[in-house]
């Protein structure tokens, strides 16, 4: 049987989680987690690389498609 004790009720506060949970709460999880990438400066990193990439292969296409 479940003790009161091991009932969670939505009020109670998560440790450590409160800005996942104010970030579910209010449906912003995906700017939540754009912030957190974009402070970690690895991640910055990455994804400039891959903004870069992604640039660079929409300037070939066009060239491509356009020039050649």
């Amino acid at each position: 049987m479940l003790k009161s004790s091991d009932h969670h009720t939505p009020t109670e506060d998560w440790k450590g989680l409160k800005e996942i949970d104010r970030a579910i709460a209010e449906n912003r999880l995906t700017e939540y987690r754009i912030k957190k990438a974009w402070a970690d400066p690895w991640e910055r990193r990455g994804l400039l690389v891959f903004a870069g990439l992604v640039a660079a292969f929409l300037i070939y296409a066009v060239t491509y498609d356009l020039i050649l």
